[in-house]
């Protein structure tokens, strides 16, 4: 299989990368991994939800090739300053420490601690470079890499894809960022970019954490979607509001049962009278709390919504419930940040947008939005003319991507790929 002209591209900067910092990758194989797009339900993770999104086509490229030693060596075009992580597996810097705080290196790190602790053993080291043009803040980057990192360990030292469950390596991926970075994450993320199918929807039913696609409706508008890249930079998911809506969430689960409720999570609260009972007996006293609650309520009951419209091609349906998503997600969820709606209101304007929210985990990053192929570029010039107006900050920072749906992984052999050929 050839890459993409972008691919293509990063594998020219690749061999570049590889060639001054001496590492071995010719021959090798490269394995590309996807940003995500979720549809439904954002924050619904951690508060057990049903979930629905995409793949789409922003990357992170791993070239990769074992080196005949028992070192795993890695370098990012990402972050050029970072130099070479080098390591053997299972002499990687303790948890959450102050050395891994500020280098990408953390995540390889947790992988190679997480698959130890788990047991798997890593005697065969590899070298690797890497490079992604995944936007930062909204379309699972971490959680790209991680993937990326933990399908390239495992095929290294020859274990076979049908030894490790799909779920595990799910697992696995959300530990790497809460137990060695230290990162809240759920794992919405992870179950998005792994499972992504092109042309399909991915859902996601956590009570038996079943996989299933859906297929976008025959006859359906032509349409892109948008992320609208903010140009702020997002701290760590440990660092930002969403740690708080996460604890929030737990607390008034906490709540609730303790009042005599019976509920594991704010998903749980799928009744409409129950529903009732809890906001009006906690309102006074924990109004904040019970506005966190409506919006897993109210997303919970346009999900299946969703769901039929995509799986009947209506996308002006799916567009207009991920707009009242990104208004619950700001009015009651509180998660956004006044970069994410500058966005979405500039967007909002545009005829022939279907919906518009905030991504991923909330203050800073980017916002996304759903458009008619033929307003995409109506939406473009919106976002140049009035951003730079209003956040003059980030006037040289922000972009608008257009994006299509596509596989979560894929790998390309060949030495096409490293030689420096020409690649039809």
């Amino acid at each position: 299989m050839k890459p993409t002209k972008e691919g293509q591209a990063a594998m020219e900067k690749i061999r570049q990368w590889a060639k001054e910092h001496n590492l071995d990758v010719a021959g090798g194989r490269v394995r590309r991994t996807s940003s995500r797009f979720c549809l439904g339900v954002e924050h619904g993770d951690y508060n057990g939800t049903e979930l629905f999104g995409v793949g789409t086509d922003r990357f992170i490229w791993l070239a990769y090739k074992p080196n005949g030693t028992n070192r795993i060596r890695l370098f990012s075009g990402n972050f050029p300053d970072d130099g070479i992580i080098s390591f053997e597996s299972g002499k990687v810097p303790a948890p959450k420490s102050a050395e891994i705080a500020h280098t990408w290196g953390r995540f390889p790190y947790g992988v190679d601690y997480v698959l130890t602790r788990e047991g798997f053993k890593f005697p065969h080291g590899f070298d690797a470079v890497l490079y992604g043009n995944i936007p930062g803040g909204g379309m699972s980057r971490s959680a790209s890499l991680t993937i990326n990192l933990i399908l390239t360990l495992l095929e290294v030292n020859h274990y076979d894809k049908d030894e490790v469950a799909d779920m595990k390596i799910i697992d696995m991926a959300q530990a790497v960022e809460n137990v060695y970075i230290g990162s809240p994450c759920g794992q919405l993320d992870q179950i998005m970019v792994y499972f992504a199918r092109e042309g399909m929807g991915t859902y996601y039913n956590p009570s038996d954490r079943s996989i299933k696609y859906i297929p976008l409706g025959e006859g359906v508008s032509d349409f892109r979607i948008a992320i609208l890249d903010t140009g702020t930079d997002r701290p760590g998911l440990e660092k930002a509001t969403y740690a708080v809506r996460r604890r929030e969430c737990e607390e008034f689960v906490g709540i609730c049962q303790e009042a005599g409720y019976e509920m594991d999570c704010l998903a749980d609260v799928f009744d409409e009278a129950m529903y009732r009972k809890i906001v009006d007996r906690f309102r006074g006293q924990y109004p904040d709390l019970c506005d966190r609650l409506t919006y897993i309520f109210c997303a919970q009951q346009r999900f299946y919504q969703m769901l039929e419209a995509w799986q009947a091609g209506d996308i002006e349906t799916v567009g207009a419930i991920f707009r009242q998503d990104g208004i619950g997600l700001r009015d009651d969820y509180k998660i956004s940040g006044p970069e994410l709606e500058t966005m979405c209101d500039i967007v909002r304007t545009v005829p022939g947008v279907l919906g518009e929210r905030m991504l991923g985990g909330g203050d800073k990053g980017a916002s996304g939005a759903l458009v008619r192929a033929e307003s995409v570029e109506a939406v473009r010039e919106a976002v140049q003319t009035a951003y730079p107006r209003s956040r003059p900050d980030f006037a040289d920072k922000f972009a608008v991507h257009t994006c299509k749906v596509v596989d979560g992984v894929k790998v390309f052999d060949g030495e096409l790929l490293y030689t420096g050929k020409p690649l039809a």
